[in-house]
């Protein structure tokens, strides 16, 4: 039996796509349950985000990054397409990569994923619309920025992935400074690192409430925790 998702509906052009807002989230809510797209797809689903509203994301904070992180990639963006396939609207993103963690990546790799959803609404050959089902608290990904991102495992049918907490695990540099789109508030809060392991600057920048941190030394940190083991063996907790 095919099973593939059924794209939202179409709709006449000159039609006021606001309109088309909550069928179009039920429809995903729907595709989420029955095709197990993404970690916590359901919920962002069912509920339109509105950018005053990003509260209503479950923080997550590094230590849960870390523990569900399939691979962490830093690198810059270098193409960002989208399309579907099998039914399902895609967007796919290719880094460039500098560095890797939990799995090994060549420097100047290219490295690509797909999440769902599409950049822009899309004309179809009956000439009605397909909306961009675009989720508000995902992340979007613009070509030339330079980015780290923490990347669930893929879903098992569709094959796609989103970082871990939706947008909180796309870091953004800015020079050398790193955020999220949350400013980076909650990255911290609630997880505990024996402070014996830390060094005086991961220190100062665990102290941080929320605000850019220096990305060189929240990857250093990352790389130490998951080398050493430090969330299996009780130091990060």
């Amino acid at each position: 039996m095919n099973r593939s998702i059924r794209p939202p509906t179409p709709i006449a052009p000159g039609r006021n796509p606001r309109t088309r807002r909550a069928p179009v989230v039920k429809q995903l809510a729907d595709a989420a349950m029955r095709h197990a797209l993404l970690p916590g797809m359901l919920l962002l689903a069912a509920i339109w985000v509105a950018p005053s509203q990003a509260s209503q994301l479950v923080p997550q904070n590094l230590k849960q990054m870390i523990d569900a992180a399939d691979v962490v990639v830093t690198g810059k963006v270098s193409r960002v397409t989208d399309g579907i396939d099998n039914g399902i609207p895609f967007t796919e993103v290719t880094m460039q990569v500098d560095s890797s963690i939990k799995r090994e990546m060549a420097a100047n790799s290219h490295y690509s994923f797909r999440q769902y959803g599409l950049l822009k609404a899309r004309r179809m050959t009956d000439g009605r619309y397909l909306l961009a089902t675009k989720i508000e608290g995902m992340a979007t990904w613009t070509v030339g920025e330079k980015v780290t991102t923490f990347l669930n495992k893929p879903a098992s049918r569709s094959g796609m992935r989103t970082p871990v907490g939706m947008a909180q695990g796309k870091f953004t540099y800015s020079g050398s400074q790193a955020a999220n789109s949350f400013d980076n508030r909650n990255l911290f809060k609630g997880m505990t690192i024996d402070p014996g392991v830390l060094s005086a600057r991961e220190s100062a920048m665990l102290a941080k409430p929320a605000g850019a941190v220096e990305g060189d030394v929240l990857i250093n940190l990352v790389k130490r925790a998951v080398k050493e083991q430090w969330i299996e063996k009780g130091v990060m907790r």
